[in-house]
């Protein structure tokens, strides 16, 4: 299947791998490129140097494009983008709106620019600074989220901008890949729906949570980082939600240590990350302290399997999965369903 989304980065089918933390490492990435679709490294929870060999142990996966995700606000940007220049990544998207230079600095070398977006007048602005396509996230979709629904807010934006449009929230098999297009998406994007396959790393006791979750199962909490986020519901959110603010500022110390350790970045580098965070929004320095720390309980569960210590981010179409094909597979399985569903929808002569 042939779309503006295949054609610009070199895939064979409409369909994106979102860069989802801790989940989104080489196994995943390459098994989705391998499966004709794009797949999307996560940059944020690894160092520089982790990245590079990330992006190489990719490359000696498949010989297929794949993309990297970037934080823009991170204080490291800038190196990040210089080492997916030097090892010739196809594609950069971003959680935030990148800065001019940044994708300036990008599509000079020839890479293709994807950030992800939540509004109208983002993907408005980030097409004017020269955006090479935008991926539009419902409030359906899994972690940082809006409240307005995928149905709603991909229209909008489909008429603002000339440039593809890939559609996320919501996702999760070939009906709705049929549904994007006829709104006038490039393809559409999952990030639940690649994390419960085969391919992807996070431990099974994780895994077997996500598939007894049901759609109530699935919540938008503020109470991780101040911003709405999307997640199972789990005992550890409804303590933070319970949490006084000393309490809550006492955890995200201790997590903001753990993560400094693990992650080798330092003090001033996470207090500038977290100032980066707080502009503009009327966050406390416990939920910056804690936001700046989410990949810490991204990674209890996602990594060490721990579902009692950590967050679990979530699409809603969490409550309608109950299996865990391969990625090829599930590609596969998308592009037969949607072509049964253009074939019913299709009258008979």
């Amino acid at each position: 299947m042939e779309t503006p989304l295949t054609r610009l980065v070199g895939v064979r089918r409409p369909i994106v791998q979102t860069g989802m933390g801790w989940v989104a490492g080489p196994r995943l990435v390459s098994a989705t490129a391998n499966a004709g679709a794009l797949g999307i490294l996560a940059s944020a929870t690894m160092t520089v140097d982790g990245l590079r060999a990330a992006i190489r142990e990719v490359k000696s996966r498949t010989d297929a494009p794949f993309g990297v995700n970037l934080r823009a606000d991170a204080s490291d940007a800038g190196d990040r983008v210089r080492v997916m220049i030097d090892e010739g990544v196809r594609v950069a998207s971003f959680a935030l709106a990148p800065s001019r230079e940044l994708m300036a600095e990008l599509k000079d070398a020839g890479v293709v620019v994807i950030p992800s977006i939540g509004a109208r007048r983002h993907a408005e602005k980030v097409a004017a600074w020269g955006a090479d396509a935008v991926i539009v996230q419902g409030g359906e979709g899994g972690g940082h989220t809006g409240e307005v629904a995928t149905t709603v807010l991909l229209p909008q934006v489909v008429d603002a901008v000339e440039i593809p449009v890939v559609a996320a929230g919501g996702f999760f098999d070939g009906r709705g890949l049929v549904a994007a297009l006829s709104y006038g998406a490039a393809g559409i994007a999952m990030g639940t729906r690649f994390l419960l396959t085969s391919d992807s790393t996070v431990p099974d006791a994780v895994k077997a949570r996500y598939l007894a979750a049901t759609v109530r199962d699935v919540t938008v909490t503020t109470a991780v980082d101040g911003l709405p986020h999307r997640m199972l519901r789990t005992d550890l959110v409804d303590a933070l939600e319970r949490s006084g603010r000393t309490q809550a500022l006492l955890q995200a110390v201790r997590r903001a240590a753990g993560y400094r350790k693990l992650s080798g970045t330092t003090w001033r580098r996470m207090l500038h990350d977290g100032r980066a965070l707080r502009h503009g929004k009327d966050l406390t320095w416990g939920q910056v302290l804690l936001a700046a720390n989410t990949p810490m309980l991204l990674r209890a569960s996602m990594v060490d399997g721990r579902t009692d210590l950590g967050v679990m981010a979530s699409g809603q179409v969490a409550g309608l999965i109950d299996d865990l094909p391969s990625c090829a597979e599930l590609v596969d399985r998308i592009m037969k369903e949607a072509e049964d569903t253009c074939r019913r929808l299709t009258p008979s002569r």
